[in-house]
């Protein structure tokens, strides 16, 4: 008789953690590449701009051409950190959450393996989130690239003044814009984004399992004590509340640093007089 796998140590929430920790430390890695660039090109305008010599022209040149060879360095390596996020991380987060649920359940971890519908579920968030990024990377070297021509018109231009700090503070590259046209430091989107894609993904995982493995339509939702179900004001608290699997996969997440977790109640398989969101 085979003895059933289990874990012991972290849990899924310090699982997850470490993750997020090593993701959010490789974006900012990627981005300090931009960021310093950046730095480097204002420092040395600054110092061709009041003597606009000869000299100053082949400085310029050299300035650029390194500020164009960190855009592709800041390319290649955020463009990497996307693609191991998505093809790897990703895959092992939600194999985290199905293990985290089944061990809930006092059931050994060997009972998940990737079917045709675990792996659907993970391919359709690694392409979205994928997707995400990139277009993040992408926003960001189209900002760089404009800040660049900034650089270069004022290098040019006829007045005596130039103003360093206010070619910074026009073209902040340590920043994302969101969709509001809000501004946001790399490092808090960087934490929000990859918060929100880990525990979604492994919230999907654990409610996957829950139905197809557990046999179980319900969970018991933990979160924190003021978050609501679809976002944080939701007056539908969602903390210790019984949920269908079904409302789950739909709302694994509320809002970025979303405690959100699930736990099964094989308990009350076959029950259908409850109702989803009833207080425990």
């Amino acid at each position: 008789m085979t003895t059933p796998v289990r874990r012991r140590g972290r849990t899924l929430r310090q699982r997850l953690l470490a993750f997020i920790t090593d993701a959010v430390d490789r974006l900012r890695a990627a981005w300090g590449i931009l960021t310093i660039a950046q730095t480097r090109l204002l420092n040395a305008l600054a110092r061709i701009r009041p003597d606009r010599t000869s000299g100053g022209g082949r400085a310029l040149r050299t300035a650029i051409a390194a500020f164009n060879t960190s855009l592709g360095a800041f390319a290649r390596a955020a463009g990497a950190f996307a693609e191991r996020w998505a093809s790897s991380d990703l895959p092992l987060i939600y194999r985290e959450g199905a293990w985290q649920i089944l061990e809930n359940a006092d059931r050994p971890v060997s009972r998940f393996t990737w079917t045709e519908r675990h792996r659907a579920a993970v391919t359709a968030a690694s392409a979205q989130y994928y997707a995400d990024l990139t277009s993040r990377i992408g926003e960001a070297l189209r900002r760089a690239r404009a800040f660049l021509r900034a650089a270069q018109d004022a290098a040019r231009g006829a007045a005596d003044r130039f103003d360093v700090t206010q070619l910074r503070r026009d073209h902040p590259l340590d920043t994302v814009i969101y969709a509001n046209d809000a501004r946001h430091p790399v490092d808090a989107w960087a934490r929000a984004a990859i918060t929100w894609q880990a525990v979604t993904t492994a919230n999907t995982a654990a409610a996957r399992t829950a139905l197809d493995e557990l046999g179980t339509e319900w969970v018991e939702v933990r979160d924190g004590a003021a978050c609501g179900w679809t976002s944080h004001d939701d007056p539908d608290r969602a903390n210790r509340t019984l949920r269908t699997v079904q409302d789950a996969l739909a709302h694994p997440t509320a809002h970025p640093h979303c405690q959100r977790e699930l736990l099964p109640r094989l308990d009350l398989i076959g029950r259908t007089q409850i109702r989803t969101g009833a207080p425990l």
